[in-house]
């Protein structure tokens, strides 16, 4: 008998790359939550990497239909499911 689990790998937004899309899953930092939500990056919510700046910081998201630039702190609280 044979049992297959699926096993789901999280990881912080600011680890992906341009062109990667995740889904959001938590926002780890509760006093940036609100704003984070508020600017459309809510929990089930899909995005992809549309740029980075040279030395990584910001991050250029798009996101609940418009680009959003995140700085790196900001993307280091965003937990997040790879789809590809």
């Amino acid at each position: 008998m044979a049992i297959f689990v699926e096993y789901i790998m999280h990881t912080l937004l600011s680890e992906l790359k341009p062109g990667e899309h995740a889904i959001i899953k938590s926002i780890a930092d509760n006093a940036m939550k609100t704003k984070l939500i508020e600017m459309g990056c809510f929990p089930g919510e899909e995005l992809y990497i549309t740029k980075i700046a040279p030395l990584g910081c910001p991050f250029a998201i798009y996101v609940s239909g418009y680009e959003l630039s995140l700085r790196q702190n900001e993307a280091m609280n965003i937990v997040v499911e790879r789809l590809n």
